[in-house]
Formats: C-alpha cells, sequence, structure tokens
C-alpha cells in the first residue's frame, strides 16, 4: 500500500506492506511537491492508473459492477456474462493485480469482493475531478461577460471582399 504525505514543501511517499499493514523499512521515498516522470508527463498514483486502466475493459466494468452487489465466486460471475470461467478468471486477476478486488478463500471457493481501498481511491479521484469541474464552471458563469467589442468576430464591414 502507498501513503503519501505533505510535509513542508515535499511529498512523502511510504510503502507499507499490505499484508501486515505496517511501515517497511527503508522504503520511503521524499520527492519534491511538483515533481515529474518525464518531461512534462506528472506523476501518477500507480494503482490510481491501474485501476482506471482495468476498468476501461467492458467486461472487467461489468464484472466490478457486479461485485459492489456483494461477494462472489468465479462460476456465479460467469453465469451472468458472455464469457467462460478462465476468462472471468483472468479479468479478476487484472481487477486484483490493479487493486481493486480482494478474494478470500470460503471451503473449496474463492470469494471475490471489491476492495474498500481501491475503490475509495477511485472515489477520491473523481471527487478531486468534480470539485475542480465545479469550480471552474463557477468562476465562468461568475465572471461577468467582456463590455464592448464583438467577442473577437469580425463585422461585415471590415471583411476584405
Amino acid at each position: 500500500m502507498l501513503e503519501i504525505e505533505k510535509s513542508g514543501e515535499r511529498w512523502e511517499r511510504k510503502y507499507f506492506s499490505r499484508s501486515i499493514g505496517r511501515r517497511v523499512e527503508g522504503e520511503k521515498i521524499s520527492l519534491d511537491a511538483g515533481v515529474s516522470v518525464r518531461g512534462s508527463l506528472r506523476l501518477v498514483d500507480a494503482y490510481l492508473q491501474a485501476g482506471l486502466d482495468a476498468l476501461g475493459d467492458a467486461t472487467r466494468m461489468a464484472i466490478f459492477q457486479k461485485l459492489a452487489n456483494g461477494p462472489y465466486a468465479v462460476n456465479e460471475l460467469a453465469k451472468h456474462l458472455p464469457v467462460s470461467r478462465p476468462a472471468v478468471s483472468q479479468h479478476l486477476k487484472v481487477l486484483k493485480d490493479a487493486g481493486l478486488v480482494t478474494d478470500m478463500k470460503e471451503g473449496t471457493r474463492r470469494l471475490y469482493r471489491l476492495d474498500p481501498e481501491g475503490v475509495a481511491r477511485l472515489r477520491a479521484h473523481f471527487d478531486e475531478m468534480w470539485t475542480k469541474a465545479m469550480s471552474a464552471f463557477k468562476d465562468v458563469v461568475e465572471t461577468p461577460p467582456p463590455t464592448g467589442g464583438k467577442h473577437g468576430k469580425h463585422s461585415r464591414s471590415s471583411r476584405r471582399s
């Protein structure tokens, strides 16, 4: 699991062991707030990007939506989808690797469910985007229109024939 904290003007990324829930020593990386991976490409949360990429597939999105209703075994999911059971297993692996799904053993089968951390990460991302979009919309709506002029359009009399 990755945790990001702001410390003054620097962002600190700390990696935690997901299975034991504590900080793994020696894996702390400090980054400047304006860091980029390369040129103008901003550093992004790898789990967020993997989650968005995973949900870009229609079958995985259908599985994700089905799991929102509760835990399911692979066979139960395959009954509701136009793909084979092995294909459902492969899609679940992609969703699990993206941090959106977890599994647990129950008897002789595995039950898959949404990972609350992964869903929270996606929700936080879209909440932030929505807040920025609504703020920009509010700024446009509340800004008075410019006075005078033709808003950059030429009048007929000023055009060349």
